[in-house]
């Protein structure tokens, strides 16, 4: 049996949605995005540094969001979600894929960091301003690939969305994605249609 330790609103979201796209059975455990409960004795036996998501799979227990991805992929894929080594579409794959936690998360970090986690006396405006900017250019080149495809790489969803896509998602709740993305807004409305994301975001 698959087992979540998921929060609301944080990476957990794309794990969820994953699961729910291939419709597969799991359980869910909702932990309150808090010390109390992230820091818990118990849960940082899942993950030395209290974090979600974790995924346990019987005797697997695996974190990190794009681990848990690519894991549950290679093992649990009804889809096709990833291109085979052989597919013109393999380096495309693994370039979006890992451009989600290499450009676009770590001004985002930031930001929450500078809006949410800081107390106020804390809080760099100048840097937040900066973090803001960053992550709308980060995401400018994802508005160009959206051009020409109807999910991210292809005209099928694939592994990619559920990690860029995602933080797309967020990019837009944080104001970051200008009315000029035109692709990346459609985008959007198109993710935010399917069900399996709506669980994933409403859970």
């Amino acid at each position: 049996m698959l087992t979540l330790h998921f929060s609301s609103n944080t990476r957990s979201q794309r794990v969820l949605w994953l699961l729910e796209e291939l419709n597969l059975s799991y359980e869910l455990n909702n932990i309150k995005f808090h010390p109390s409960e992230l820091k818990s004795e118990e849960h940082r036996k899942r993950h030395p540094l209290g974090r979600v998501p974790v995924l346990e799979d019987n005797d697997v227990t695996i974190y990190e969001s794009g681990a848990i991805i690519e894991y549950i992929i290679a093992k649990y894929d009804s889809k096709g979600l990833k291109p085979s080594v052989d597919d013109k579409l393999f380096p495309s794959y693994l370039q979006w894929y890992h451009y989600c936690e290499g450009m676009v998360m770590p001004p985002m970090n930031a930001i929450v960091v500078h809006t949410l986690i800081l107390p106020p006396e804390r809080r760099d405006p100048e840097v937040l301003r900066q973090a803001k900017n960053l992550l709308t250019k980060s995401i400018l080149p994802v508005d160009s690939l959206l051009d020409k495809n109807k999910f991210l790489i292809r005209d099928e969803i694939s592994g990619v969305d559920f990690m860029l896509g995602h933080s797309l998602f967020m990019a837009n709740n944080l104001k970051c994605v200008g009315d000029d993305m035109k692709n990346i807004i459609r985008y959007l409305e198109l993710i935010k249609s399917l069900k399996s994301f709506d669980k994933s975001i409403n859970t």
